[in-house]
């Protein structure tokens, strides 16, 4: 794969959010091979007297700079924390062995596996539990040999498998969680950028959470699209996937199962962990609306316990969302053409 040419004013028109700990990470891991990282930050354009700058931040694409040109001059895809130096091209072959899989959930588990043929020191698992899946990193050696690259480890290795999965499927994958056995950091702030879900440390495991639906959508990719990937292969790690194939899916759910914590759009994108605009806006690119599928979910639920139970109406419009009895009443008479008692009573 080859490296980006450096320009500044690309450099200079994005956020800075990444934390110059990971940075301190790859200088580290040059160290290890008692090797000067100078090459690699001036190819990123990083003055090396910023790496003590406390609160110093450096932008997505110059980390990308930085870790291709670290890794091709350490032959280390790795960057230091195994054991074994991992070969330019490693992350690649997993990624072409994993490309012919039926389903996310195959690929997942397949990429996993052969990871466990390119070092010993971490093992990877795809594990589901009712309607979550997770991906869980145990360590069995310390990275870096002293646990100095710990961090940097645990953070790429779950940013390049969850973009992986993201680019295999062409879709958003919301994490549900990311978890970590480290203390928080003082960067901490920075993972609300790196994984967009809430993050826990001081955690037993390490792991990101998603919905376990994701893993039985079919590859979406193909030979050519791998070829054309490989060439640049580290921006997956942080591309936002615009859409979300399960995104109707998961409001569905929501509005099902959670309906009085979903009145309004704001209350909704939290529970999703998304924010109002983009969730309208994701919602239209599927050809869906939210108030649409409110009013869907609403209507299925309501005929439903109209027919089955005997509930009070005043109970059934809470229980479908509705903030009073009136609301309810003039929301089925625009479903139904009457009144939810008039319904009951045909049924």
């Amino acid at each position: 794969m080859p490296v980006p040419r450096p320009n500044a004013h690309a450099r200079n028109t994005v956020v800075a959010a990444t934390p110059m700990a990971f940075v301190q990470a790859i200088a580290r891991a040059y160290a290890l091979r008692q090797l000067a990282p100078d090459a690699a930050l001036a190819a990123a354009q990083i003055a090396p007297a910023d790496l003590d700058r406390p609160g110093a931040r450096i932008t997505a694409l110059q980390m990308e700079w930085l870790s291709a040109a670290a890794m091709q001059e350490l032959d280390d895809e790795g960057l230091g924390w195994f054991a074994r130096p991992l070969p330019w091209g490693s992350y690649g072959m997993l990624a072409r062995a994993s490309l012919s899989a039926p389903t996310l959930g195959v690929a997942l588990k397949r990429w996993c596996r052969h990871h466990g043929l390119l070092t010993r020191d971490i093992t990877l698992a795809v594990q589901t539990e009712g309607d979550e899946a997770r991906i869980v990193l145990g360590e069995h050696r310390p990275p870096g040999g002293d646990g100095s690259l710990r961090e940097f480890c645990f953070v790429s290795v779950l940013r390049n498998i969850h973009g992986l999965a993201c680019w295999f499927v062409d879709s958003r994958i919301p994490l549900l969680g990311a978890c970590f056995p480290f203390a928080a950091p003082p960067h901490a702030q920075a993972y609300r950028v790196l994984f967009d879900g809430p993050t826990r440390f001081d955690a037993e495991d390490t792991a990101i959470r998603f919905d376990a639906r994701y893993l039985a959508l079919p590859i979406k990719r193909d030979e050519a699209a791998m070829n054309q990937m490989l060439q640049r292969a580290l921006p997956i790690q942080v591309r936002p996937y615009r859409r979300d194939r399960l995104l109707v899916q998961r409001v569905r759910q929501v509005l099902l199962n959670q309906p009085q914590d979903a009145h309004n759009a704001d209350d909704l994108a939290a529970l999703l962990h998304t924010s109002a605009r983009t969730l309208h806006r994701q919602l239209k690119e599927e050809g869906a609306t939210l108030q649409a599928l409110k009013d869907e979910v609403r209507r299925e639920r309501a005929m439903a316990l109209l027919q089955r139970t005997n509930r009070p109406i005043k109970q059934i419009a809470a229980a479908t969302g509705f903030l009073n009895e009136k609301s309810f009443i003039r929301a089925f008479k625009t479903w139904t053409g009457m009144a939810p008692g008039e319904w009951r009573a045909m049924r």
